[in-house]
Order: structure tokens, then C-alpha cells, then sequence
């Protein structure tokens, strides 16, 4: 839960008399609660509504009818510039990480994990410490401004630590298969939440993104997906794509649904917004929708041996 005094000084200081607060959607129900206080305090509030998927996902609408934007739970991607993050910690049982060492191999291990766990880090470390394993927690990155933590769309922390093995510290196995794709180390997913460690399969999701890549080998044509949102444009990116074969072509959406994709009729896509929609959400869509190295691969640029998770760098 955030602060309110220490937020309220930091809008005094910036001289703001209308605030606009936006939340992902497991915090959305906060967002009255905090406007109520917020206007106790003098200030007009404005609530953004809309879906939230990260930081990547500002309401730019609601921050430009407001002298700024408070964004809870998530820190910075980009240079937006009129933006207060307020990240929203959540706490768990950090025994976990005693029950993944003896499952250790070495004597170092990487230690990442997302933001709402970051704080939980140095108490990780010194357990490990404790048990003669040396803890890696990587710096920050443009993307990632917290020691150790990475996003859906980041694995460059875990790549830093350089370790054979690593533990990622939170909830699902999103997070882990893409590090253990993006380092080939060996993952261990240890949950603060339930206490649960499990050792991430990425193998299943290969076999399955080959032959989602072998499906659009058939596709007349390819719709390039290109993100509106200021966290998830790569329209240089979509430009490379497009040199690749005069079949493709540029598609600009906010907001990426099934619905969205049907309705265009491209039978196939290739996604240069966040790279989860490639992944988690690929049992929604009725058509292949490829990565950037994927369309690479079938385009025969790239060898499917040099597979790539695919990130926002």
C-alpha cells in the first residue's frame, strides 16, 4: 500500500492541483479509496478506467486532462515525462529460499525477481550467504530501475548475473521460462506466496512456437502488430520486419484483442507490442502470432538454434 503523506509531498512540491491515478487491474478497486483522500487533501482527482498492463501502459488521456499522473504498482520503462510511480510491495514467506539450497548444484546463484518483491531481495541474500551460497544480484537496466528485478518484457537482469544457476524470487512461471530462454541457465521458480519451487519446463513452449512458425509458413500475408503505447512501441523494429517480405504490413493498435485480430483477417501476425500477447495469450488468438525472431526465422534470417525470448531492451 502506498503512502499517502509522502506522495501528497511530492505532489506539493511539484505545484499539482489536479491529479490523475491509474492502476492495474488487480489494484484498480484502491483507486477510489486513494481519490477520496487525495481529494480530503485539496487536490481534484480524475480515475483512468481503462485496462493497465504495466508501465508500459500509461494513460496518457487521463494524465493530459491533469497536472500529472500517479501510475501504482509498477516503476519506470521510459521518459514519460508528468508521471509519479508508486510501486506497491507485497510481502511473503521468504523461508522459500532455505528450501531451494539444497537443491543448488553450485556455490553462486542469480537472484531476480519483479517489482513487487524487490524489497524482499537482501533478506534472500543474506539467507544464501548464510548457507555459504553466494548471492548475484544484477544492477539496473534503462527498464528496470530496481537491483535484481526484471519484466515480462526484461530478462537483463538475469543475463548480468552471469550465473549457471538462478532463482527468481515470485508468483508463476512467466517470469522463469523466459530467463531460463534468455540465459539457458538453470531456473529455479521459487513462490513467496504458496512456498512452492518448481523448475520451469521451456522445452514445451519451444515445440510449441516451432510449430506455430511452421503453421504461418502457409500465411499470404502478415500483419505487423505495432503498439500505440509509449512502453510498447517499436516502430523501428516493425520497419526491419517489413524489409523482410513484401507481404507484411503495418498495423497500428492501442489496444490488442482477439476480436481486433479476426476482424482484420491477416492470417497471421507478427507482435512488436508486449511480447507476453505472443505468449500468454496465443491460445486466444485463432492465428499464429509470431515474434520478431520468430518472423525472422521463418523469413530464414535467423536459425531456429538461435532462438531469442523475445524483450523490450
Amino acid at each position: 500500500m502506498i503512502s499517502v503523506p509522502d506522495l501528497h509531498n511530492r505532489l506539493t512540491k511539484l505545484g499539482c492541483h489536479i491529479v490523475a491515478i491509474q492502476a492495474p487491474e488487480g489494484l484498480k478497486r484502491f483507486l477510489p479509496r486513494l481519490a477520496d483522500e487525495l481529494r480530503l487533501l485539496g487536490y481534484e482527482v480524475i480515475i483512468s478506467g481503462d485496462p493497465c498492463y504495466g508501465a508500459c501502459d500509461l494513460d496518457l488521456s487521463a494524465r493530459d486532462r491533469a497536472d500529472v499522473l500517479v501510475h501504482i504498482g509498477h516503476t519506470p520503462v521510459d521518459g514519460t515525462e508528468l508521471v509519479i510511480y508508486e510501486p506497491w510491495p507485497v510481502d511473503g514467506d521468504i523461508s522459500v529460499i532455505r528450501e531451494v539450497i539444497p537443491r543448488l548444484k553450485g556455490k553462486k546463484a542469480g537472484l531476480v525477481t519483479t517489482v513487487q518483491h524487490v524489497h524482499l531481495l537482501p533478506h534472500a541474500a543474506r539467507i544464501l550467504k548464510d548457507k555459504g551460497i553466494e548471492p548475484v544480484i544484477a544492477g539496473p537496466s534503462p527498464r528496470t530501475p530496481c537491483r535484481g528485478q526484471v519484466l515480462g518484457c526484461s530478462f537483463e537482469a538475469a543475463r548480468k548475473t552471469g550465473a549457471e544457476e538462478i532463482i527468481f524470487l515470485g508468483t508463476g512461471l512467466f517470469h522463469p521460462i523466459g530467463i531460463k530462454i534468455a540465459t539457458r541457465a538453470r531456473v529455479f521458480a521459487c513462490d513467496p506466496i504458496t512456498g512452492k519451487i518448481e523448475e520451469p519446463d521451456s522445452d514445451r513452449l519451444l515445440r510449441v512456437r516451432f510449430g506455430l512458425i511452421q503453421k504461418a509458413r502457409d500465411a499470404g500475408s502478415y500483419g505487423i502488430i505495432v503498439s500505440s503505447k509509449t512502453g510498447q512501441c517499436r516502430s523501428q523494429l516493425a520497419d526491419h520486419l517489413c524489409s523482410l517480405s513484401d507481404k507484411a504490413y503495418q498495423i497500428v493498435i492501442g489496444e490488442v484483442t482477439p476480436d481486433q485480430l479476426l476482424n482484420l483477417g491477416f492470417p497471421c501476425y507478427v507482435n512488436t507490442a508486449c511480447p507476453r500477447l505472443a505468449y500468454d495469450d496465443q491460445v486466444r488468438f485463432s492465428v499464429p502470432v509470431l515474434t520478431p525472431g520468430e518472423f525472422e526465422i521463418l523469413c530464414g534470417v535467423r536459425d531456429f538454434d538461435d532462438y531469442e525470448v523475445d524483450e523490450i531492451i
